[in-house]
């Protein structure tokens, strides 16, 4: 699985860094940002409910 932050709607609010920081971080740009290429197995959950848990609904997981 893949994780990617549609930043031109982020809001910078850091819920998903906070629900799941091996997968996502703040860029320098103050907007979330997938670290990594692929969501490792034992994130899959926490990735997950990261992007159930966004407020602007930008975090993208591709199967």
């Amino acid at each position: 699985m893949q994780a990617f932050i549609d930043k031109t709607g982020c809001i910078s609010c850091g819920l998903c860094v906070s629900i799941c920081p091996v997968v996502f971080a703040m860029d320098d740009d103050g907007k979330a940002v997938a670290i990594v290429n692929e969501v490792p197995q034992g994130s899959i959950d926490e990735a997950k409910e990261a992007k159930d848990a966004c407020p602007a609904s930008v975090v993208i997981l591709e199967y």
